[in-house]
């Protein structure tokens, strides 16, 4: 039996000399202790920074998973042969946690076991529970995920979903710099956390969780529209125009737009968008703007100059529809922390050339939703139709 699970030499749910009361995680590790799923050394220390391996995930898994798993039927990796772990590997495989084809030169048990690999194992076990889980999965695929890594490098597809499904659920938590930090090996601390956090998604359905309904949404529409808000886009749709060219009024260009994503600044308080870290802090709070019926709306637009020394006029005068009409992200500090632009408010002329490598220049760009006033519509080059109003 490997030393992470030495029986503690104190009780169940008592403190360990090195984790302090004020600890991130202490809570977390007390109640995971207190369950059994964790144990800590016989020096009394819990070890808090160590690093978890992938074959103590899965005994893990295999004491915090419920259901009846045939693990006569699982596959089985050859470097398992006579280890520790063998069986409660086997088990997290037959209940969905594991991929075999995820690791075709071997388990390899001992290896400390990264941020993403629990998401995906975790995301996978609820998909395997649950059909709706599985579905969130195909819905996210394309979603915009509010880490630093989705704008640069980049998350690809084959990953995107499961690292949504575990933010949407709050499985996992974003890094306070805005990253998910996907390739760092996960701590003793962490992982407590995170098991009961998989504990509490696994009695919910998927749909119970705000922000991956939000996630789904902006995967497959778009737009968190309806799901954050009180407008709706009624029987037309945001897939009915996103990436079509619309001309500006004045010629000097064109754009497409991306995705439409509220955040519900109303009261500053109580913001529950799960993509309000992206957009938004107390420092944005405009007393007379920000009350009861406005909302904020981030819009992910790509514009194509056409006119020489293109500028920032020739988009302001230049879009007459409302819905890809929006002004500069003020909070800078937040728009260069998770690595996207946003509208110059200097040096336009210099931002628009520099940043035109031949497939435009991407920026967002913020509106305001007010619900007395909601009426915004788009119509592209091809006549695709898109409108914003109130819900009936």
């Amino acid at each position: 039996m490997n030393a992470h699970f030495v029986a503690d030499a104190k009780a169940a749910g008592t403190g360990f000399k090195d984790v302090k009361p004020d600890h991130w995680a202490g809570k977390a590790i007390e109640a995971a202790v207190g369950k059994g799923y964790f144990k800590g050394y016989a020096d009394g220390t819990f070890q808090p920074n160590a690093t978890v391996t992938r074959a103590e995930l899965a005994a893990l898994l295999a004491r915090v998973a419920e259901g009846e798993a045939d693990v006569n039927t699982a596959a089985s990796f050859a470097d398992l042969a006579g280890h520790w772990s063998e069986a409660e590997v086997k088990r997290a495989i037959a209940l969905g946690f594991v991929q075999p084809s995820d690791y075709p030169d071997g388990f390899k048990p001992n290896t400390p076991i990264t941020r993403f690999e629990i998401a995906k194992w975790m995301a996978s076990g609820l998909a395997e529970a649950d059909p709706d889980y599985r579905q969130a999965l195909e819905d996210t695929k394309r979603t915009v995920i509010p880490v630093k890594e989705y704008f640069n490098p980049g998350i690809p597809e084959s990953k995107s979903s499961y690292i949504a499904v575990a933010l949407g659920t709050k499985l996992l938590s974003g890094y306070p710099d805005g990253s998910f930090g996907m390739d760092l090996k996960a701590t003793r601390a962490e992982t407590a956390a995170i098991l009961l956090n998989y504990e509490n998604a696994s009695l919910k359905q998927a749909d119970q969780f705000l922000g991956l309904r939000e996630l789904r949404q902006v995967g497959t529409e778009r737009t968190n529209l309806e799901t954050i808000s009180p407008f709706t886009t009624g029987n037309t749709s945001f897939n009915n125009v996103v990436d079509k060219t619309y001309t500006f009024k004045n010629n000097a260009g064109t754009l497409k737009l991306h995705h439409y994503i509220v955040v519900d600044t109303e009261d500053f308080k109580d913001i529950s968008s799960i993509y309000a870290p992206l957009f938004v802090d107390e420092t944005d709070y405009v007393e007379r703007i920000d009350k009861a019926g406005t909302y904020r709306a981030y819009i992910q637009i790509t514009i194509f100059p056409k006119t020489e020394d293109f500028d920032l006029g020739h988009y302001m005068n230049g879009v007459s529809a409302g819905i890809v009409g929006g002004s500069r992200i003020n909070n800078t500090t937040l728009a260069n922390n998770y690595g996207y632009l946003t509208l110059p408010n200097i040096n336009a002329k210099e931002f628009f050339k520099r940043n035109n490598r031949g497939q435009g220049i991407t920026i967002w760009v913020k509106r305001y939703l007010d619900t007395a006033t909601a009426n915004a519509q788009i119509t592209t080059d091809d006549n695709s139709f898109a409108s914003i109003k109130n819900k009936q």
